[in-house]
């Protein structure tokens, strides 16, 4: 079956990619990479500079090795990080060779990258340097240069690419802790959802306890007026009783109903519509309660009443109607006093009942069990007021105080909150991986480049061979005369003319501290000074 030229391209790009992923085509990959530049790059110590083990053994050696590097980079990514090193400490103790900078930069990067630890590498940085160190001491013609040219590879090839895969490690684990909160919360808001849906319908429950409540209230009082009544029969007179304990009864069962209340999405009002402090009150009127409303809390404004806050006037109401509840249950005939005023930027409501003129009333209470003036503090509360009831003179007395200024609601249950000592700890570690994968190496950066820029400008002053010493000496003089007049220290320049052939020994010094600057060279033959010339070169570090 032949396929379009696309469909097969598409599918072979396809198939490339998934071998890709395969870990150990990666591998591979890697490892031609990092051996490539071996006999490429590689270069052997200069004359003069301290040398090591032959290079074309060490590349020979660097193939295998570096391959192995390769495929156990994933499970020892420090070992792995410690053979390129290796390979260039053997060839120049200040490891100062291209052939094995790349595979230096990749694989100590992939041990940032995947290694989760820091003491590790801070750990084997020190060991390579030291182990350089070891080898330039025991080079007879190392010098102090080449220290700080170590120092530099260190912390360039090494700590530099190993911050870099630290970089991208916390990174990615940032990006992955950040979805996992993402999902975190949204489950969480989920929770909350169901928690407030239920928390409301709570709210309504009670708006509707105290609704009906009131109203069972009323009639259970009309009842107990028309049991006493004489023009009615003893038969009449034993229906209003029933009636009566009927409603009593449902008002105490009413507080134990949990119920089915409106479904999702439809509208459920917590309050009568239209229904004020003043409607409830000539209600509670007309059914027989001896109430008196005395309403001075706001003036009125261009003619008609101030409004409220709707959480401050919703709190008035139940105040004023779970009062009215309980003084018509408790003390049935009791004159009762509402008042309303206001008290700086508060609003005060009190109802007073005084006692009932012939005592509590037979039979069960049909109370709310307790709860109604818990319910009504929680009500309150919420609205940013106070509640205060307590018995006076043989009566009763409910007092609140509620702000007139709309505030902030209460904070609904449920969200995610963060405790001050998991935040402190997080900052801590925050700071201290700040401080290790990126203050710490720059300091440390700043120091070793101020140090180099204080030795070399140092060192460059202990180089220059004065051009009237130079003048003065002379071809055939002895090594031991001419060395007394001669720098503490040899410059080395970035390019160097080959020794004159037969000569023992030759030395450079700078004419002068300029760039480019003429360099003296001195070479010695059997003891005696046997060459001596000038010539422009440029000096390096």
């Amino acid at each position: 079956m032949f396929w379009p030229a696309a469909i097969r391209n598409v599918t072979v790009v396809q198939r490339v990619i998934r071998a890709l992923r395969r870990e150990w085509v990666a591998d591979l990959l890697l490892w031609v990479v990092i051996a490539a530049p071996v006999f490429v790059l590689a270069e052997a110590p200069a004359p003069g500079a301290p040398a090591g083990l032959p290079l074309l053994w060490v590349q020979i050696a660097a193939v295998p090795l570096l391959g192995i590097a390769a495929f156990v980079a994933r499970r020892m990514p420090l070992a792995a990080a410690a053979v390129p090193p290796a390979l260039g400490l053997a060839v120049k103790p200040d490891m100062y060779n291209g052939g094995f900078i790349l595979a230096q930069v990749l694989l100590v990067y992939l041990l940032g990258r995947r290694a989760p630890g820091q003491r590790g590498a801070w750990g084997f940085f020190p060991a390579v340097y030291a182990t350089g160190l070891l080898l330039l001491l025991l080079t007879p013609n190392a010098t102090v240069r080449d220290g700080f040219t170590l120092a530099s590879n260190v912390l360039l090839t090494l700590v530099l690419p190993w911050l870099a895969g630290q970089y991208v490690r916390q990174r990615a684990e940032l990006v992955r802790a950040g979805w996992r909160l993402a999902e975190r919360l949204e489950q969480e808001q989920e929770l909350v959802a169901d928690r407030v849906r239920l928390s409301e319908r709570s709210r309504i429950a009670e708006d509707m306890h105290d609704s009906l409540g009131h109203e069972l209230s009323l009639i259970a009082l009309r009842a107990a007026t028309l049991q006493v009544d004489d023009g009615l029969g003893p038969k009449q007179r034993q229906a209003a009783k029933e009636l009566r304990q009927a409603a009593e009864t449902a008002t105490e069962r009413l507080r134990e109903v949990i119920g089915v209340l409106r479904e999702d999405g439809e509208p459920a009002p917590v309050l009568p519509a239209g229904e004020t402090v003043a409607s409830l009150v000539e209600r509670a009127a007309a059914s027989g309660v001896p109430v008196r409303l005395d309403d001075r809390l706001l003036p009125p404004v261009n003619g008609a009443a101030a409004p409220l806050p709707p959480m401050t006037d919703r709190a008035i109401y139940r105040v004023v109607q779970e009062a009215l509840t309980n003084a018509t249950k408790h003390a049935p005939g009791a004159p009762v006093t509402v008042t309303l005023c206001r008290d700086g930027a508060q609003a005060t409501v009190t109802v007073v009942n005084e006692a009932a003129p012939g005592g509590p009333p037979p039979g069960p209470s049909g109370g709310s069990g307790g709860y109604g003036l818990v319910r009504l503090d929680e009500r309150v509360r919420q609205a940013g007021g106070t509640l205060h009831a307590r018995p006076t003179g043989g009566g009763f007395t409910v007092t609140a105080r509620l702000p007139l200024a709309a505030g902030a609601r209460a904070t609904p249950p449920g969200g995610t909150r963060v405790r001050p000592r998991e935040t402190a700890v997080a900052r801590r570690t925050a700071l201290r991986r700040m401080i290790y994968t990126v203050w710490l190496p720059a300091a440390a950066a700043v120091v070793l480049l101020l140090v180099m820029i204080f030795y070399e400008s140092h060192l460059a002053r202990d180089t220059v061979l004065d051009e009237q010493v130079y003048e003065q000496l002379r071809v055939g003089e002895r090594q031991s005369s001419v060395e007394q007049r001669l720098p503490a220290h040899q410059a080395r320049p970035e390019r160097r003319p080959a020794d004159p052939p037969g000569t023992d020994e030759c030395r450079v010094y700078r004419a002068s501290l300029d760039e480019p600057s003429p360099a003296y060279r001195l070479c010695f033959t059997d003891g005696r000074l046997s060459h001596k010339d000038k010539d422009m070169v440029v000096f390096g570090g």
